[in-house]
């Protein structure tokens, strides 16, 4: 086994969305089964989570090394553990859980305590809270925790499933998420026309980390589907001139801007006149439909940079999801166009995943 320290890792953690733990046991299965590691996945409906554990424990420092986070789509997080600490005395939680912690690292840039995002898991998220801070303060006075954050040292993770049993693990900076539980907590903005615009606001975050020189004032944009403007809100409030397409009603404050000109067109048919930076979308329609609509306009050269949705079938969302990819990249490929494609199931998404796709030359 991969030994950190005087621990040993067994295994990773995958948080994930209450009701896709098929789709991220899946997905794991086949990510290690890439990289020549065979194992098993723990998978239990609705848990919020899947543990992967390889068959042969010596195959875990591959992926350790190896498994890419941005490359999965149904996981919130990626956690390397260690066996499952059980009966952890009600009195004296802490003592056994500093000690598996500082087995496998001597120092952290931060400490999460967590539990899956469960409705059941609710009531148990009220303990951690309470837990936290005494844990915390107990870290900081063993030297586990750095005064000011280290951006190289990895984070711990305290994943419980009850009061008694917990998960201890770490997380790599870069090839994790950086939120706690997986999850970025945004504000919904009151002058936005629909809670959409937040599943625009994670899809900035995540695949691009909202860095400025994405969004420079006087970039052009085109939203398919916009109406009621969630995602053109985003987009207006970065100073980018948007193209809303859609054959309902646009917000009123939005066109009042100066920055939005809406068509009420059909958004597999409309081409902009000129190319455009951006073209983001969030029409309901089948899966395959959106991709090869996506991989189009980058393959006609009508946008740099793409941010869209698709809204997976009941049954075989994680296959779908695949073929949606190899839509994208057959057509990319054929137009001799190099490209960057990642899917990733965000926390705003309901029964879909978010797609980015942008052009790399």
């Amino acid at each position: 086994m991969l030994a950190v320290n005087s621990i040993t890792l067994t295994g990773f953690l995958l948080y994930c969305r209450a009701g896709f733990e098929k789709e991220c046991a899946a997905e794991i299965q086949e990510q290690a089964a890439a990289l020549d590691v065979a194992g098993y996945s723990k998978a239990k409906p609705d848990s919020g989570f899947v543990v992967f554990t390889p068959h042969d424990p010596g195959s875990l420092k591959a992926l350790c090394s190896r498994l890419r986070f941005d490359e999965l789509t149904f996981a919130r997080q990626l956690v390397f553990i260690g066996p499952l600490l059980t009966a952890l005395p009600v009195h004296g939680r802490i003592t056994p859980l500093l000690g598996a912690a500082r087995a496998l690292s001597q120092h952290y840039s931060q400490i999460f305590l967590e539990t899956a995002d469960t409705n059941e898991a609710k009531e148990l998220s009220v303990f951690v809270r309470k837990f936290t801070a005494p844990f915390e303060r107990a870290a900081k006075e063993a030297g586990l925790l750095w005064g000011k954050a280290k951006p190289s040292e990895p984070r711990l993770h305290l994943f419980f499933l009850d009061s008694t049993a917990a998960y201890v693990g770490l997380s790599k900076p870069g090839n994790s998420s950086p939120w706690l539980m997986g999850i970025p907590r945004l504000k919904f903005p009151r002058s936005a026309p629909s809670r959409s615009t937040l599943k625009l606001e994670e899809a900035f975050l995540t695949f691009l980390g909202d860095k400025p020189e994405n969004f420079r004032p006087g970039m052009s944009a085109v939203d398919l589907g916009a109406a009621p403007g969630g995602w053109t809100w985003q987009l207006v409030r970065r100073s980018i001139r948007v193209t809303a397409v859609d054959n309902g009603p646009l917000d009123q404050a939005l066109l009042d801007s100066g920055l939005v000109e809406h068509l009420r067109a059909d958004g597999f048919r409309y081409r902009p006149p000129k190319p455009v930076d951006w073209l983001v979308c969030d029409m309901v329609e089948q899966p395959v439909r959106i991709a090869t609509l996506v991989a189009r306009w980058l393959a006609e050269g009508l946008c740099r940079q793409a941010i869209f949705n698709l809204k997976l079938p009941m049954k075989k969302r994680y296959e779908e999801v695949k073929r949606c990819r190899n839509i994208i990249e057959a057509t990319l490929d054929d137009a001799k166009i190099p490209f960057r494609l990642a899917f990733k199931q965000l926390y705003h998404d309901r029964e879909e995943v978010t797609g980015y796709l942008t052009v790399t030359r």
